[in-house]
């Protein structure tokens, strides 16, 4: 229920099933999520598939599929059902035409055949045209045409659209829930086309048709649409229902990193990171867009990274669970101002939500990283192990490969060039002893390990230095992973040796 109302909150996500899902879209369905779930209400999926010639098949999949990797699953969706269904607005297209007809018939809608030659003809004459009260007495709709013309046209079936009848010199206002009141001009909003030739609605008239018979009490959305408030407030008042119509919040834009302008799928392309939740494949042209799950994020530290876009509770605190960030979220504290992207900032969200992670949280992503590699049933004591070295030093889930892909694979390649200009026999006979000593070192432990070669080193007369990276390279084939011993521990006895015989044959061939 409302903190502030005993009307249950309820509020919607309505993406076009058009392609990829832009991290714009996901923070608009978790502000939405936040303030519901904050307020003990319910978040309603409704696809807008109106427009059917930008329809993309798998599309609503593709979303429905970014939510539950989010964990914004909603409460009522096509998938789900509801007592408010169908929720996809192409099964609801009856719906729409007594609401367009009842607009004519009250004079705030008129039909318009102008056809659209005639239109673009239009377009060449007159620069930045618009349908609008400057010209639509001289254009073909019934706001001109002789009453029995226009009979004659709709019997006849002559295509046409809906058009709403936009107000002269008036002001519409309302009382936005981020940016308080704004008001409009009417004269300089163009008559919107409300329900088009094919009879299916735009966006205008259906989004306020759907709220409306959906209950929707709140609507979060991008400040893109503050121009098309105008007309969305005056259909809640001329269909009779201003009084229940939604309290909107529009939500500032997400920003390019730097900050000149809204963050687009180019971007991302041009800068080199994603800008979709998940990847996505264009049916028609093949096109593959990355998105950040594919590239090793993790769900939680996306929807931190977004929720802190364009919010804050005032703190100093960055990271947060879905759970913290519903306790903590508020309208208020949602800023009027656009956020810049910042994609180090981003991957050190999910740099921090690794190292908080443990083995059970993390272990379905990892097992995928050496399915890839086709390294298989791997143990959960020996995973959770390896993990406790290397999950510090990991930014994205591949990275565990990189850090610790040794672990699972002997090296086949080795860093000579490091290692070999100072090359000596001394350490060749170093090596050989140490090996064969090795052999009955017990317990081989990290601490037992590092003691052992230390002292061999000091016995040998050789530099500390120089002994320690050959050592690292014959375990791991180059200069990087965790502590040395850690790693020779954990490989073991039989493995280390093996590797390290491996390792000094490729220095010496």
């Amino acid at each position: 229920m409302s903190k502030d109302t005993d009307k249950k909150v309820r509020v919607r996500f309505a993406p076009s099933p058009t392609g990829g899902l832009h991290l714009g879209g996901v923070r608009t369905v978790l502000f939405n999520y936040l303030f519901a779930k904050s307020q003990g209400g319910d978040l309603i999926l409704r696809i807008e598939d109106t427009d059917q010639t930008r329809f993309v098949p798998g599309a609503e999949e593709y979303i429905v599929d970014c939510l539950h990797w989010c964990g914004l699953v909603p409460d009522e969706s096509p998938q789900k059902g509801g007592d408010y269904g169908p929720y996809r607005q192409s099964e609801r297209k009856e719906r729409y035409r007594q609401y367009a007809e009842q607009l004519v018939l009250d004079g705030f809608a008129y039909y318009a055949f102008d056809t659209p030659e005639e239109l673009d003809e239009q377009r060449k004459l007159v620069p930045n045209f618009r349908y609008s009260h400057e010209n639509r007495d001289r254009l073909k709709n019934s706001l001109n045409l002789p009453v029995d013309e226009v009979d004659a046209l709709l019997k006849a079936g002559v295509p046409h659209v809906v058009r709403i009848k936009m107000p002269v010199g008036e002001t519409v206002g309302f009382t936005d829930m981020i940016r308080g009141f704004v008001s409009f001009d009417t004269s300089l909003v163009d008559d919107k086309v409300l329900l088009k030739a094919d009879g299916m609605p735009t966006y205008h008239l259906a989004v306020v048709v759907d709220d409306y018979q959906m209950k929707i009490t709140h609507a979060f959305r991008g400040e893109e649409w503050l121009p098309s408030a105008p007309v969305h407030v005056l259909l809640w008042e001329y269909l009779g229902w201003r009084s229940v119509m939604p309290e909107w919040a529009h939500l500032p834009l997400i920003l390019k990193p730097d900050g000149n302008g809204k963050l687009s799928k180019r971007d991302g392309d041009r800068l080199g990171f994603p800008v979709y939740a998940m990847n996505w494949t264009d049916p028609k042209t093949g096109e593959l867009t990355k998105g950040f799950r594919e590239l090793g994020f993790l769900p939680e530290a996306f929807v931190n990274l977004l929720a802190l876009l364009g919010w804050n509770d005032g703190s100093e605190q960055e990271i947060f669970s879905l759970q913290e960030l519903i306790d903590r979220f508020s309208i208020q504290r949602i800023s009027k101002a656009g956020a810049k992207f910042d994609f180090e900032k981003a991957k050190w969200f999910n740099h921090e939500w690794i190292k908080r992670s443990d083995l059970s949280e993390l272990a379905p992503y990892l097992r995928e990283v050496l399915a890839k590699h086709d390294v298989l049933d791997v143990k959960d004591g020996y995973l959770e192990q390896v993990l406790s070295l290397v999950k510090e030093r990991m930014t994205l889930l591949p990275d565990f490969w990189e850090q610790a892909g040794f672990f699972f694979k002997a090296p086949t390649t080795y860093d000579i060039e490091s290692i070999k200009k100072k090359w000596s026999t001394e350490k060749t006979d170093f090596f050989i002893d140490i090996i064969s000593k090795m052999e009955g070192l017990e317990p081989w432990r990290s601490e037992e390990l590092e003691h052992f070669y230390k002292l061999a080193i000091q016995a040998s007369g050789l530099k500390m230095g120089e002994l320690m990276l050959p050592f690292r390279i014959m375990l791991v084939g180059g200069k990087f992973g965790p502590h040395v011993f850690d790693i020779a521990a954990l490989l073991g006895k039989e493995e280390s040796i093996a590797r390290m015989k491996r390792g000094l044959e490729a220095i010496l061939a």
